[in-house]
């Protein structure tokens, strides 16, 4: 999973051809499984394409969008839009992993042409397909065109030197997604105990807030409680007794 951290990219144009029937099965066998452990009812479609036919819904910011993930749980989840974020992400890297393309889509989509029962909510899709390797030239342009990153010190706010899994972590989060590439999602590592929070709790930022929590999980192995604010733990106290580096 740690090279699709380092792989994925937001992908806009896919290939008109369909994903092949062993990628939506392993998509939706995986869904189901996510949906199991998280309470979400997330959901494969497999074409979506008339959520992205009006222009001014689209913008014309996608091409040959056909395949889609339903991001969406019950209303009455106070944590549902940060679980999106955190499930969505375990799947946005799997999917990269098998070498499809996606990209998280907030609201250049048409939510009426998509099907969603009562008592849920539509939080975003995350769209997929085939994308064609980049050629040379648009390498070179990706390349001179890189979102802004920033540091590890403007991400992370701590009273003391950073362990070696701290920093791990924290490599991993500087990777991931974020709306309009804000970076909202700020995490403190404060008497030997980290934690990650949004500073400005917009509702939508907290996708991002499941999605940082995802990428730090996978960097530094461990797990973080649910809710703005919650805290990371370990899976072994070794990785704590580390040098400092």
């Amino acid at each position: 999973m740690g090279s699709a951290i380092e792989n994925r990219v937001s992908r806009r144009k896919f290939e008109k051809e369909p994903i092949t029937d062993r990628d939506k099965e392993n998509i939706i066998s995986l869904i189901n499984q996510l949906n199991e452990e998280s309470g979400l009812t997330m959901a494969f479609i497999e074409d979506g394409s008339s959520a992205f036919g009006k222009l001014r819904k689209s913008y014309g910011l996608f091409t040959n969008v056909r395949s889609l993930i339903l991001m969406k749980g019950k209303k009455d989840d106070k944590d549902l839009k940060e679980k999106v974020g955190y499930y969505g992400e375990d799947l946005v890297l799997a999917i990269t992993d098998s070498g499809l393309g996606t990209c998280w889509v907030g609201g250049t989509f048409d939510k009426d042409e998509l099907p969603i029962d009562n008592g849920e909510e539509l939080v975003c899709v995350v769209v997929l397909g085939k994308v064609e390797a980049p050629s040379l030239t648009e390498k070179m342009v990706r390349s001179a065109t890189h979102r802004k990153v920033k540091s590890m010190e403007e991400r992370i706010k701590s009273d003391q030197p950073l362990p070696q899994w701290v920093q791990s972590g924290m490599k991993a989060v500087l990777l991931a997604p974020s709306a309009k590439n804000t970076q909202k999602v700020m995490f403190q590592y404060k008497n030997s105990t980290l934690s990650a929070q949004i500073v400005d709790d917009y509702s939508m930022d907290l996708i991002d807030l499941g999605i940082a929590k995802k990428h730090f999980e996978i960097g530094a192995g461990g797990t973080f409680e649910l809710g703005n604010g919650g805290v990371f733990r370990l899976d072994s106290q070794k990785n704590a007794d580390e040098d400092i580096t």
